[in-house]
């Protein structure tokens, strides 16, 4: 049986960044202990796993602090072209947009969602020029507090409300739907980032719904 291809696209949270203790200084679990190495591992041979998580990606916006290249959107499309033919895509945005300089509300970051899986569907990426499936993640609630917390100002409540909204738009594309809040908590130390046991959660029901939804 021939490999399927799936591709993991996020932020710091499946780049695998640990909990930040100070600014600036950024560390990375390793292979085996980010959500998505724990998923390849669960999945087996069956599946092959491509990282593409950026620290800070927002979902369409360019951080006018940490810079235009953390732009989601933009990102997207040459990324799924440059790993084409996949078989699954795994979407989990929006924890970044959560930050006070950017001002949006949940109904906001959830239309931005809905922009990226238009676009993400239109690249016909899949076997053959198919459309890939799509499993949409909601970020796990955040918390304020250490020194992100000041920058992620008012974020805490608004993060909270995400879930249903990614959930509606799961329904519209007809996208498989996991909210990481089920499953995991951030960490203590930062309010943003997962220890590595929660990233072992993660990856180990992330692994569960594509076995029941597509049958690995």
């Amino acid at each position: 049986m021939t490999s399927r291809t799936l591709l993991c696209y996020g932020d710091s949270n499946t780049h695998g960044t640990k909990p930040l203790t100070q600014p600036g200084v950024l560390e990375r679990f390793g292979p085996d202990d980010r959500w998505p190495g724990v998923l390849r591992q669960t999945l087996g041979d069956d599946w092959i796993v491509l990282d593409e998580g950026l620290p800070g990606r927002t979902t369409v916006h360019d951080d006018p602090i940490d810079g235009r290249h953390k732009n989601g959107l933009a990102y997207l499309r040459p990324c799924i072209e440059s790993q084409l033919p996949l078989d699954l895509v795994v979407l989990m945005l929006g924890t970044n947009d959560l930050k006070a300089r950017f001002s949006v509300t949940p109904a906001d970051i959830a239309k931005s969602i809905d922009v990226l899986l238009e676009t993400l569907l239109a690249c016909r990426a899949g076997p053959g020029g198919s459309t890939p499936h799509v499993l949409l993640m909601a970020p796990a609630p955040i918390e304020e507090i250490g020194f992100l917390g000041e920058i992620f100002t008012g974020g805490a409540a608004k993060s909270r409300k995400l879930a249903p909204l990614y959930e509606r738009i799961a329904v519209k594309y007809g996208s498989a739907f996991l909210d990481a809040g089920d499953f995991v908590t951030v960490s203590p130390t930062d309010g943003i980032h997962y220890e590595a046991e929660q990233h072992h959660r993660l990856g180990k029901a992330v692994a569960d719904v594509i076995r029941q939804r597509f049958g690995a």
